[in-house]
């Protein structure tokens, strides 16, 4: 466990960490290496290592419990601090900001506390695409140095309902 994440426990009262934390899918699709996202950004993990998922449906919702930190005005991303002090960021698409917001809603609220599962974001799938760089969604953990090991899934995943990968602090 990193230090900042001990010191968060620690002031918290939160008793240690035992076993894997579970991340589930934002969105709906197939998972693909984030080192394949069209996004230097992302692929070489500047601002952190996950996955990315080739999207389907129309709802983003939330990986972990948490507390929702920062939505973007444009709704095609979002930030999320679960308690065990887990930064993770959502981010839908490569250009989708330049639609200054067409083809997403908000449907939740920065400060909110959520539950995994519960919907964050709709998007528009059909008007999405063609229409940006690449759809393929990444799903980071921005503080990787509180981090031990990330094992990651592989294959289809439901929003929701399936692990895109698991968090050792």
């Amino acid at each position: 466990m990193g230090f900042l994440s001990r010191i968060r426990r620690l002031i918290s009262g939160q008793p240690p960490l035992t076993g894997g934390i579970a991340i589930y899918a934002p969105v709906s699709g197939d998972i693909v290496a984030i080192e394949k996202v069209p996004d230097v950004v992302f692929a070489e993990k500047i601002v952190g290592d996950g996955i990315a998922i080739n999207p389907k449906g129309e709802f983003i919702v939330a990986p972990i419990d948490g507390t929702i930190g920062k939505i973007f005005e444009t709704n095609h991303a979002f930030s999320i601090e679960s308690p065990q002090g887990l930064e993770l960021f959502v981010h839908f698409g490569v250009g989708t900001v330049e639609l200054r917001g067409n083809g997403f809603k908000r449907l939740a609220e920065e400060g909110q506390q959520v539950k995994a599962g519960e919907p964050i974001l709709s998007f528009d799938l059909a008007y999405l695409r063609g229409k940006v760089d690449s759809l393929l969604t990444p799903v980071v953990l921005a503080n990787m140095e509180d981090v031990k090991q990330l094992d990651k899934a592989q294959g289809s995943v439901i929003a929701g309902k399936d692990i895109i990968f698991t968090v050792q602090m």
